[in-house]
């Protein structure tokens, strides 16, 4: 192996993701707290050093070129990878006192934080959590990005190849005004009963929408009209009269705190979520995640429990 002075820094690369990510020389320049013009003299350089054009640039946009594409891909798992090394590093010298960047999904933050996160605080007061709440694809791009270290998910969704510790099962329950006809039943609800109903449900981009669409494909149900962005517009509405819904049971202590929806049981093999705790195979906080994730499982346990009593 030669040892000769790379003609491209770890630097420039970081500026190149940078662009890329944000398809601005300013915004990226503000991103790497550098000027805009020292951004792009050394953006310049990597790109006479490499001989290719990577950026297409003018004075309202910014484009990868077709050969600039492959460069970025690997100037960011480089970047990844000088991340994850300096992380473990910090990991060798403790590894319990690293920067852990979390991510979960929404249909899950309001609910289970809550309750968890000063449990993890007690369990790793050295440990610094920062956690981010968006939907599952937006969570496993940036953790293949290196902008996460995990995430909390639904392993319904394509999650990839990703480790894991799995949290527990989050059954889903029917909901519906008091008045509706099918609550006139205390019985478990079965698949069949949601024969034509009108079933509210998330927005584009929630796996939980998908994970209810296909029980409803299966149960004969339709869904309505409206598109929700949260669980809470879907007990309001809900509880309103406007269509029935399906809900988590880890949402129902929150959402229905009031009492605004009767709520039915499923029978046996009721509709559900796998909720787990993920990050990359080669994270360096890899021994650090598999601990939290352990902690967070007994946490959510204990918490499925005192739902259940």
């Amino acid at each position: 192996m030669l040892f000769a002075p790379h003609p491209v820094t770890l630097r420039q690369l970081q500026y190149i993701v940078a662009i890329a990510n944000r398809k601005s020389f300013r915004k990226a320049a503000e991103d790497c707290h550098v000027s805009q013009p020292s951004l792009s003299e050394q953006v310049a350089q990597a790109e006479d050093v490499l001989g290719i054009r990577i950026f297409e640039r003018n004075q309202r946009s910014v484009a990868v070129t077709s050969a600039g594409q492959a460069v970025v891909e690997r100037a960011r798992a480089l970047c990844v990878g000088a991340d994850d090394l300096i992380e473990d590093a910090r990991r060798l010298a403790d590894p319990l006192a690293a920067r852990l960047r979390l991510g979960v999904i929404p249909t899950v933050a309001p609910y289970l934080l809550p309750e968890t996160a000063p449990i993890l605080r007690e369990h790793y007061p050295k440990m610094a959590f920062l956690w981010s709440e968006d939907k599952t694809h937006v969570l496993v791009d940036r953790l293949s990005r290196g902008e996460l270290d995990g995430a909390i998910l639904a392993l319904e969704a394509d999650v990839g190849e990703l480790r894991r510790v799995v949290l527990g099962s989050d059954s889903f329950v029917f909901a519906a005004s008091a008045t509706h006809p099918l609550m006139a039943s205390h019985h478990p609800i079965k698949l069949h009963d949601l024969d034509g109903e009108s079933v509210l449900l998330l927005d584009d981009g929630h796996c939980f929408r998908k994970q209810v669409l296909s029980f409803c494909a299966r149960s004969g149900a339709d869904e309505a009209g409206f598109r929700a962005t949260s669980l809470a517009t879907l007990v309001q509405m809900a509880a309103g009269g406007i269509g029935v819904t399906l809900l988590p049971t880890l949402a129902l202590r929150v959402e229905n705190r009031l009492n605004a929806l009767s709520v039915r049981r499923f029978a046996p093999k009721a509709p559900s979520r796998t909720l787990a705790l993920c990050w990359r195979s080669i994270s360096a906080l890899d021994g650090a995640l598999a601990r939290v994730g352990q902690t967070l499982r007994v946490a959510y346990q204990a918490m499925t429990r005192r739902k259940d009593d």
